[in-house]
């Protein structure tokens, strides 16, 4: 790993800090708003950094400057916002500051891309309205582009239900002292109404908007009551952010013209549902805007890795109907001709040790083999598979062969190495080889190799079930890597996230498991390893590994 300062706050001390400026429960009513503060603004959404370059780093946070300006309201008086920039927590060494305005047009989120920070450097930032002062938040710039960096060091993590569970994964990453980013891969929020995911009348902490969010306005409200979250908050102001969208920053099973998740008819127009769930996200988020409405694009560390990150739900084609044949259709995509040529180009042109690649959903093949009947219902819904049983990942590159079939030949026929596919989406983790021809494999190559975390909250195999961990997925599991050699391990039980150690002999998945979804204080444990060695595009365990 690169050199850190330890001389900097623990992590400990950040989420304590976050936790003490963050409420208890979402703060969404003008009401609830003037019992929290008199007419002086407040920052009651944290504050956070992301997308770190060698040279800067975007930082992000949301003003409240008077008691109506509820978020989603488009009240509230043009606000000015000063930021700053400096070596120290207690700024006794600014390095750059700024100002800027915050407008209801933008529902008083404000972003600052800063420039002319030095590489591989870590930082503190803040922001003031009139008298207050945000909570500090700590970032850290990306290696030099051409530096030889011995390690770099990623959380990870996925689908976050915030009825589901409280997000004390986010607790224990902000608490680490030894991450560069923390990536997340899709799922940040969930837009369901209260109650529906998963069905029950027995919500842990209701979301808000209590009906499901399709309007501007409700895409914003939610996006503040999950930066509500003390350990959101807390993961935000320890560690920049690097994130992708999935579907559920939009409607389940998101497409380029549509949504599982939406109706027409009852629920508007589906491009302009589309529009305010982008509009918001890039509001709400430390991610760089992008004209074309897209969050595809590279970052680099040093010569040790680039970091692909991909948008598979603004280009793809509809998923196809169960039975139809249609999953091998050539004209069919996931990815978009633009987007996978820029994808094969980048790869290709790599001079990098390793190529990272943020997908927000499996690319290994998944066949069913033999599962018992009261499994295959449950097991189907978690993978989007069709409950018919057939060896279709509709929503997932196996529902896309096409696309998948030319950008593994890509890698084989250039002799592209160390490819590691990092993804989340399915509540389950995995460590697979991505074969090129999963039926004959082992004798077929593997053309790169997956890591796929499981879910922060959002519900797994024994939450369907209703059943203990282990009681179901024993079974299950075995059926899967039964039919799917290439998968050397999966976890259908656990709620936690990972770490994504990398280093030029090898790039390492650690996984970590909660003890309790719905404890706010739960515990976090170590549970399994997996590598990939330099150049063998193939997973092992790691049994004794250094954490």
């Amino acid at each position: 790993m690169t050199s850190r300062n330890l001389t900097t706050p623990s992590r400990r001390a950040i989420v304590k800090a976050a936790a003490a400026t963050a409420v208890a429960a979402p703060v969404l009513s003008s009401a609830s708003y003037a019992v929290a503060q008199t007419h002086a603004p407040l920052f009651l959404h944290g504050v956070a950094s992301g997308d770190p370059l060698p040279d800067g780093v975007l930082l992000w946070t949301r003003v409240t400057p008077s008691p109506d300006a509820v978020p989603g309201s488009g009240n509230g008086a043009d606000t000015e916002v000063r930021w700053e920039v400096a070596e120290d927590r207690s700024f006794t060494r600014t390095v750059t500051q700024g100002s800027l305005v915050a407008t209801a047009g933008s529902d008083h989120t404000v972003k600052v891309d800063v420039r002319g920070l030095r590489p591989e450097t870590t930082y503190w930032f803040r922001f003031t309205a009139g008298t207050t002062v945000s909570p500090t938040g700590r970032t850290r710039t990306t290696p030099a582009l051409d530096a030889d960096t011995s390690g770099v060091r990623f959380g990870v993590v996925s689908c976050a239900n915030w009825e589901a569970g409280h997000f004390a994964a986010y607790r224990h990453l902000a608490e680490r002292a030894d991450l560069d980013a923390v990536l997340h891969l899709g799922d940040y929020i969930y837009e369901y109404g209260s109650g529906a995911y998963p069905k029950t009348d027995k919500v842990l902490r209701p979301h808000e908007p209590r009906g499901e969010i399709v309007t501007l306005a409700d895409y914003r409200v939610r996006h503040a009551t999950y930066k509500t979250d003390p350990h959101l908050q807390a993961l935000h102001a320890a560690h920049p952010m690097i994130a992708i969208w999935d579907d559920h920053e939009f409607a389940d099973d998101t497409w380029s013209g549509g949504a599982d998740n939406h109706t027409p008819g009852t629920e508007g127009d589906w491009a302009e549902r589309m529009a305010a769930a982008k509009r918001a996200y890039f509001e709400w988020m430390p991610v760089r805007t992008s004209t074309e409405g897209t969050v595809y694009r590279r970052l680099r560390f040093g010569r040790l890795a680039d970091l692909h990150l991909l948008d598979l739900r603004s280009f793809r084609s509809q998923q196809a109907s169960t039975g139809s044949g249609k999953v091998d259709d050539p004209e069919r995509t996931i990815a978009g001709r633009a987007q996978l040529d820029w994808l094969k180009a980048g790869l290709a042109a790599s001079d990098t040790a390793w190529r990272l690649v943020g997908t927000s959903v499996m690319i290994s093949p998944v066949a069913f083999g033999s599962l018992p009947a009261h499994l295959l219902e449950p097991v189907a819904e978690l993978l989007g598979l069709p409950k018919g049983g057939l060896a279709i990942n509709v929503d997932q590159w196996d529902g896309y062969t096409d696309d998948r079939k030319e950008l593994l030949a890509h890698l084989m026929d250039r002799a592209i190495r160390n490819t590691v596919f990092l993804t989340g989406d399915i509540h389950m983790a995995w460590a697979n080889d991505v074969p090129v021809t999963a039926a004959t494999y082992p004798k077929s190559p593997s053309a790169a190799t997956e890591f796929v975390v499981t879910s922060v909250t959002s519900d797994n195999l024994d939450d369907i079930l209703h059943v203990p961990a282990g009681t179901a997925s024993l079974v299950a599991t075995t059926a899967i890597k039964a039919s799917n050699s290439h998968v050397k391990w999966l976890d259908m039980d656990s709620h936690g996230y990972g770490v994504l150690d990398v280093t030029g002999e090898r790039s390492q998945m650690d996984y970590y498991v909660l003890s309790d979804r719905r404890n706010p204080d739960a515990t976090s444990k170590w549970t399994r390893s997996y590598r990939t060695l330099s150049g063998t595009q193939k997973v092992e365990r790691v049994y004794n590994p250094v954490r």
